[in-house]
């Protein structure tokens, strides 16, 4: 088996959360937080997204200014997205735009892709809040923080992943 590394693109995440990871209720975002909106808009116009299907039903249309990749097994195509079976697969033909890469949901898509991302946007958002769906387990101590902002409601803080050396 051959490795293709060099045409994977990097993968970047970008999720809202509450400090025990709730990420959904009832297949929609438990809070309403227009700030955060806007800046997930201004971090991913003009770059590749990649979602699964039930997030992409959540949002009900493909996002404008975006590539929009959706991945499920059994989703019939529609205009303005890319179907694809897997998150391999997706990486694949987000490869082919060369934009960006933002993971932006579900659950067991974020899995997948934790281990082989190598940023984070997340908007740590100022709770409690109940729901149904919850961002994997995340070790922190794997990330440093590039930036962070306080927002009406969320924090926002952008991480890196701690690369350890090859000795």
């Amino acid at each position: 088996m051959t490795t293709v590394h060099h045409q994977i693109p990097s993968v970047a995440i970008i999720v809202a959360m509450t400090e025990d990871h709730l990420i959904g209720a009832e297949g929609s975002l438990p809070w309403h937080l227009p700030e955060d909106l806007k800046l997930f808009r201004q971090i991913t116009s003009g770059k590749t997204v990649i979602m699964g299907r039930k997030t992409f039903e959540a949002i009900g249309h493909p996002l404008k200014e975006r590539i929009n990749i959706v991945v499920s097994r059994s989703m019939k195509p529609v205009p303005g997205i890319e179907v694809c079976t897997g998150l391999v697969e997706g990486l694949a033909i987000a490869a082919g735009y060369a934009r960006p890469v933002f993971v932006i949901g579900g659950s067991s898509v974020y899995r997948k892709a934790l281990p082989i991302a190598n940023e984070m946007h997340i908007s740590w958002v100022n709770g409690p809040f109940s729901g149904d769906c919850y961002f994997p387990r995340l070790e922190l101590s794997e990330w440093a923080i590039v930036a962070e902002c306080d927002f009406p409601g969320f924090r926002y803080s952008h991480y890196r992943r701690i690369r350890q050396s090859a000795d």
